[in-house]
């Protein structure tokens, strides 16, 4: 197991004699390893990020989720020390590090691009940080190894990275960045280059590792599956700000407001009574022939649409009260078309509980700060 280097005064050079018990991050006495305060940038007449407060746990996996322009990476950047606020602070264990160069803050990057160097072996590449910050070469090369098996990557030292598949040379990069044992890792959307089933395997191998290293994970992403999979919890970001920060669960059944109930996942909005309603679609069913819908909403419509998507086939019913839902019904095996036809009157229903109150429009005041329920 790799030391914690924010339970140790010990130096990064320095060994221990036994390993720490990495914390847990749903202990909220434990001092932030990352605190941001009214964090600000703009360029220009242009705000990227807007006076955001946040802090991140010891040991947390947290992801910034958005889209493009949201605000995610630039705010990546400022805890990383490449990118300078133009107001506010940032604080890594309880020190303002704001002012110091990337160098001297206790973080590491693994970026899409891996940024490995090609005339070195695998071995050397995870080295380099290590012989840079004077490591004795007795504790270099055990750590180099522990590194390698952290990453499932025993044996392959040395090759180039010429040699390795994609997923293999990410996971060099992953080795790189932790070997140094750093007090937070970074990550600005490292599977973004990946194929779809590696990037699903390497989810679940980047999820593990972290909570065998403990160190605490940034990730920064745009997909919203990834971030269910991985997060013990999401800060939704929307031009500069965070709209919601919330566990996964609570994310996706309780969403803040209309922006993230449809950045995250699919949801059907609908008004009722002057109120704006989301209902995500696996929730509703169709309420057939000696189905008497009871204890559940119940509207008729029409179904309109209908498409095959492999594990289930989506049917959007027009409702006779006005706006439309989509229904997501699992595909059994059975011949018979899900839903039905094209033009076919049916009638939908759902549980009370299943139509969430959401705030109309993309800010939610205040951002809904979910402090228990931790994944």
């Amino acid at each position: 197991m790799f030391r914690q280097l924010h339970q140790s005064q010990t130096t990064r050079g320095e060994s221990t004699s036994s390993p720490s018990t990495a914390p847990d991050p749903a202990d909220q006495t434990a001092a932030p390893d990352v605190r941001l305060t009214g964090l600000t940038k703009r360029y220009g007449d242009f705000t990227a990020v807007d006076a955001i407060d946040l802090e991140i746990r010891q040991g947390e996996f947290f992801t910034m989720l958005g889209p493009s322009g949201s605000g995610k990476t630039t705010t990546l950047k400022m805890i990383a020390g490449f990118e300078q606020p133009d107001e506010g602070t940032v604080e890594l264990g309880g020190q303002d590090v704001s002012g110091l160069a990337p160098y001297a803050r206790d973080v590491n990057t693994v970026f899409q691009d891996y940024a490995l160097f090609p005339h070195m072996t695998v071995a050397d590449n995870i080295e380099y940080g290590l012989l840079i910050a004077k490591v004795p070469k007795s504790e270099r090369g055990p750590r180099r190894d522990e590194a390698l098996r952290m990453v499932r990557l025993e044996g392959h030292g040395k090759r180039k990275p010429s040699e390795l598949s994609g997923g293999q040379r990410q996971r060099v990069a992953l080795a790189r960045a932790i070997v140094n044992r750093p007090r937070v890792l970074l990550l600005d959307e490292p599977l973004g280059a990946l194929d779809l089933k590696l990037r699903e395997q390497m989810q679940v191998e980047l999820k593990q590792i972290q909570g065998e290293v403990g160190i605490t994970f940034i990730y920064v992403t745009h997909d919203q599956d990834e971030a269910l999979t991985m997060s013990d919890r999401i800060a939704v970001f929307n031009e500069g700000r965070i709209e919601q920060l919330s566990s996964p669960r609570d994310l996706y059944e309780h969403p803040s407001n209309e922006f993230v109930a449809g950045f995250v996942g699919v949801s059907n909005a609908i008004e009722r009574g002057g109120e704006k309603l989301t209902i995500r679609p696996e929730k509703i069913r169709f309420i057939g022939d000696g189905d008497s819908g009871d204890g559940l909403t119940t509207e008729r419509g029409r179904i309109s649409d209908s498409a095959y998507v492999g594990m289930v086939t989506r049917v959007r019913v027009e409702l006779d009260q006005g706006g439309s839902v989509q229904v997501a019904l699992q595909n059994t095996g059975s011949d018979a078309e899900p839903g039905g036809r094209i033009g076919q009157e049916v009638v939908v229903g759902w549980r009370p509980e299943h139509a969430v109150s959401i705030q109309q429009g993309e800010r939610s005041s205040p951002v809904q700060l979910e402090e228990e329920n931790v994944s």
